[in-house]
């Protein structure tokens, strides 16, 4: 037939040799080319995958850096207090009101976020807070009176509150569903961070004269915003924003950034538009936000409470009043020297951080609630042996031990759960038409109570002294467990249009939760 033929090569051996139209020669060129092209299209998408997630990654960061900020003036102004106090010679009561009001002036810059973000975007939201903040800061280091110390406290305050509510917010908008929770848990992260540098520029700057060393603390505030005017030039504007702006093609092409698959960006943006409201490029007659958080829905009734709530309880248990005071805390269980005391801060500080990088990694793998579990039971636990230790050990080494023990395991639990969990909650379960509002509601709430605990802690401390304070604490820890348990859902591996829909079917919140669970693992088979 003239296809196969044998004949002896040049060494004597026997071989085949194959006709110029040999099909089986053609079969196994093509299959080798298949192979080179799927392995080609496989390390193509690899390297995209891998692109892709640097890419959010970097965006989630530089969104974070206004909340640095709010960590840096938290951990700075528990030690940088005690030199201005000296210098100044403030009073109690005025140094409570200087501690407290950033926290309570912050909460009109988180109400007026809300609609800033809805208007310029969430992106110029963050720019504009960083400018206010550094503006505040420059004031409070130049300050030579209490009266102009606030005033650069004041200003520090709102752009502070611009920051915290929306970074959240915007990391949660353009984040991929199955990495939600580990990128919106970068704001608290850089909180701890923030709080440690302030610990660390206390114990460093401490040594200089008292006129000088609690200016240099406050201006070293200034630096992490000057990179946020870097960072405008690499984030884009989040995806959900440019829908509610009729911009659907800008928004697409952030999705193609920000996920690693053509087919899911297409879904996503889909559902972004029918939660947007707008149907072939109209935006559909709505009620007014404000006039529908005011009177809501009876879903949206139930995200408002849990995510007003979780804020709340975030800090009536006592978090920034165990960081602004922990050198109360430790002079009171017997620490004298003030080098001593921040550098038990700075102890405190480490921890914080450290327990923040393990929530990251383990808030989407194991899921948000069983976070909250473990943080509040263990706070609780905390809390209330820190009470005791102070009540009955009295000033002594085993004291000292005691609550420096009490007060790093308090934010360790704290950082571990319900100091990320809180803020990606909100960032997560309002319909996209009211986030940035209704997560500026959970902000207010949040700082709101942040002010109380800090402009009240001394006063309460001394009547009731810090022991019995703690004890207050650990019992508003003990409710917030119960507050879990009835009012927060599990978020983890929905998208934030299923979330909406899980808060709309409450009756049957456990099922619904399976029922969506069991639709996207059929939808992947099919």
């Amino acid at each position: 037939m003239g296809l196969v033929g044998v004949h002896e090569n040049g060494n004597g051996e026997m071989g085949l040799s194959l006709g110029k139209n040999n099909k089986y020669k053609r079969m196994d060129s093509e299959l080798s080319d298949d192979f080179d092209d799927d392995a080609s299209h496989h390390h193509h998408q690899l390297e995209k995958k891998k692109s892709t997630r640097k890419y959010v990654l970097a965006c989630a960061i530089f969104a974070s850096l206004n909340n640095v900020l709010l960590g840096y003036d938290v951990g700075v102004m528990s030690g940088a207090i005690i030199f201005i106090q000296e210098d100044l010679k403030i009073s109690e009561v005025q140094e409570e009101v200087l501690v407290g009001i950033l926290s309570v002036i912050s909460l009109l810059g988180s109400l007026a976020g809300g609609r800033t973000s809805d208007i310029i975007g969430r992106k110029w939201t963050m720019a504009f807070a960083a400018v206010v903040f550094q503006i505040g800061a420059a004031i409070m280091t130049l300050a030579g009176t209490f009266e102009v110390l606030m005033i650069g406290r004041v200003l520090a305050g709102v752009g502070i509150g611009f920051g915290v509510m929306i970074a959240p917010v915007y990391i949660a908008e353009i984040s991929p569903t199955v990495d939600r929770g580990y990128l919106t848990s970068f704001p608290e992260i850089c909180i701890n961070l923030g709080i440690l540098l302030g610990y660390v520029s206390n114990y460093a700057f401490s040594g200089l004269s008292v006129h000088i060393n609690w200016r240099v603390m406050l201006a070293v505030g200034i630096l992490p915003s000057l990179f946020i005017g870097f960072a405008l030039f690499v984030i884009p504007e989040s995806p959900r924003w440019l829908v509610m702006q009729n911009r659907v093609d800008e928004a697409r092409s952030v999705l193609l950034k920000t996920n690693e698959n053509e087919k899911e960006v297409d879904e996503r943006l889909s559902e972004i538009v029918a939660a947007a409201g707008i149907s072939n490029g109209e935006k559909n007659e709505e009620k007014a936000v404000w006039r529908e958080l005011i009177s809501p829905s009876p879903s949206l009734r139930r995200m408002l409470i849990t995510g007003f709530g979780i804020q709340c309880f975030q800090q009536i248990t006592g978090i920034d009043a165990t960081v602004y005071y922990s050198p109360t805390i430790f002079k009171d269980a017997g620490i004298e020297n003030n080098s001593k005391i921040l550098a038990a801060t700075v102890a405190v500080g480490v921890t914080k951080t450290a327990f923040i990088l393990i929530a990251t990694f383990l808030v989407d793998r194991i899921g948000r609630k069983p976070l909250l579990y473990v943080s509040t039971t263990g706070m609780t636990v905390c809390l209330f042996t820190l009470s005791l230790s102070l009540a009955i050990l009295g000033k002594g080494q085993l004291g000292i031990a005691m609550a420096l023990l009490c007060v790093c395991g308090n934010v360790a639990f704290f950082s571990v759960g319900m100091g990320p969990v809180c803020w990606i909650l909100t960032s997560e379960i309002f319909p996209l038409r009211l986030r940035a509002q209704a997560s500026a509601l959970g902000a207010v709430g949040n700082r709101l109570c942040s002010g109380f605990i800090a402009m009240s802690f001394l006063s309460l401390a001394r009547t009731i002294t810090v022991a019995g304070t703690f004890f207050l604490f650990s019992l508003m820890s003990a409710l917030s467990v119960l507050f879990i348990y009835k009012l927060v859902p599990e978020t983890k591996g929905k998208s934030l249009e299923q979330i909406e829909l899980l808060f709309q079917n409450h009756n049957e919140w456990h099922g619904s939760e399976i029922e969506l669970g069991d639709s996207e693992h059929l939808v992947h088979k099919t």
